[in-house]
């Protein structure tokens, strides 16, 4: 058999077995992935977890608000500090 011939029945075995070999792991990672689905405390850990980032979007989202509420304060505060900082003091422009 030549080097060619050999090449070609080498990676034709080494298709079929492991062709054979990957649709057997994927049979037993679809059945060990069903097993955990149906699993009580992985259901339950599941429910927790999303009630938790439910929970956190929640305070994140009334955090975010009180952020922007009392930053609009803040700038509001400081436009009127400043509008009447320039109505004691002048507009600065050309004034002689």
């Amino acid at each position: 058999m030549g080097f060619k011939t050999g090449m070609i029945v080498g990676l034709g075995a080494g298709y079929v077995l492991g062709a054979r070999a990957g649709h057997q792991r994927y049979e037993d990672i679809q059945h060990l992935w069903e097993r955990m689905r149906r699993s009580p405390s992985v259901r339950q850990a599941a429910s927790r977890t999303k009630e938790a980032m439910e929970g956190s979007a929640t305070w994140s989202a009334s955090a975010v608000q009180r952020g922007v509420e009392k930053a609009g304060a803040v700038v509001k505060e400081r436009l009127q500090k400043d509008e009447g900082s320039t109505l004691a003091h002048g507009d600065g422009k050309g004034s002689g």
